[in-house]
């Protein structure tokens, strides 16, 4: 309790609240601002999303190129908070900076030959590879992940596993942090499907890790004030993307939201634990999901109905009902992390799981039950 008086007294000086007040307002005022201005170069280009299969639930074509809107917002944001000096927290390097703005170059790239030419998947697979990739270069690594059962001291006392990045020309810190910013990448990618939900999944992520890493990182952490820039483009890009959406995320920005997330949990000092609780019933629902086409016989990227959100609406929830409901989910387990120490993450990583079967034994019940089948 102690702790917690002191963190919510230093979060609130004046100085300190200017530092974390202002990333927030300006790139949630720029993303007000771009959003439009973008969904007219995405009509002007004809990038837009046709309602051409069952999967799409409105009925005329919308402007992609969101994630353009939100990418902008942040990088502007980023270099003027690094011009101030507020991003040298001692721990943040430049390097793992110019890795999160190339990363994401990368993803805006890619994102937009796929609105605008429809790539095949192999094809807009290759960029969230590259991006990750480009990463993992820059030093955007876990270096080491708490074994949660174990005391100890030193910031390496209760390590489960530690990487030694620098001493090992192929490390599996490189191998581990690829495969989690990729996997965190291509969860947003497949969970967006209803109007405004990864854009409001991904603010409050982005809220949460902020406040994760205001309790336990440095004072001023350099994380801490990225996850209030990324917030505030979401949150502004979410007042044109709720439903009745006026504009899409797109490739870009369904994949930038995931790698944005994975990249904050890295270097805010190896919080997976909390990424997990999070984004769990996302990640969740991509592991049933992949697991149910392949025993179909289908390609894992093939698209479909099985997602939760999809199946919530096929038994008669809202697009807004199931939305908010996902909203609350994330909220609910997300704002665990802040008050629960390791071991328990882990206990509620297991809770989360359980209600995740919970839901897919309940949903498909229901949906026999109503179309009798």
């Amino acid at each position: 309790m102690i702790l917690l008086d002191y963190h919510i007294l230093h979060f609130m000086s004046t100085h300190n609240f200017l530092i974390y007040f202002f990333p927030f307002i300006f790139s949630l005022i720029l993303a007000i601002i771009l959003t439009p201005l973008i969904k007219k170069l995405a009509e002007k280009f004809q990038i837009l999303d046709e309602p051409a299969c069952e999967r799409k639930k409105h009925i005329k074509p919308i402007p992609l190129l969101g994630g353009l809107a939100i990418f902008l917002s942040f990088l502007i944001t980023l270099i003027s908070v690094w011009y101030l000096g507020w991003l040298n927290d001692g721990v943040l390097k430049s390097a793992q900076i110019f890795g999160i703005i190339f990363s994401g170059l990368i993803l805006m790239l890619g994102g937009f030959l796929d609105d605008k030419y429809n790539l095949k998947p192999w094809q807009s697979f290759l960029f969230p590879v590259l991006s990750a990739l480009v990463a993992v270069g820059f030093g955007i690594v876990v270096k080491y992940i708490t074994n949660p059962f174990v005391a100890g001291t030193g910031p390496y006392g209760r390590a489960l596993f530690y990487f030694d990045w620098f001493n090992l020309p192929i490390s599996l810190a490189a191998i581990f942090s690829f495969f989690w910013l990729l996997g965190m990448t291509y969860t947003t990618k497949f969970l967006d499907g209803l109007d405004g939900l990864v854009t409001g999944v991904g603010s409050i992520g982005a809220i949460i890790l902020f406040l994760v890493s205001l309790f336990w990182d440095v004072p001023l952490s350099a994380t801490s004030i990225l996850c209030l820039i990324l917030a505030g483009s979401l949150l502004g890009f979410l007042k044109y993307n709720f439903y009745p959406a006026k504009i899409f995320l797109g490739e870009a920005g369904s994949t930038l939201i995931g790698f944005m997330l994975g990249t904050l949990s890295i270097i805010s000092g190896a919080k997976i634990a909390t990424a997990l609780l999070v984004m769990g019933l996302p990640i969740l629902d991509v592991v049933f999901v992949v697991i149910g086409r392949v025993i179909s016989h289908k390609h894992f990227y093939e698209g479909d109905r099985r997602h939760l959100h999809f199946r919530l609406l096929d038994i008669g929830f809202s697009q807004k009902q199931t939305v908010f409901l996902l909203y609350f989910l994330t909220l609910l387990f997300g704002s665990s992390a802040i008050f629960l120490q390791s071991q328990y993450k882990i206990v509620a990583i297991g809770v989360l799981v359980l209600v995740m079967v919970i839901l897919g034994v309940w949903l498909t019940v229901a949906y026999k039950k109503k179309y009798n089948v």
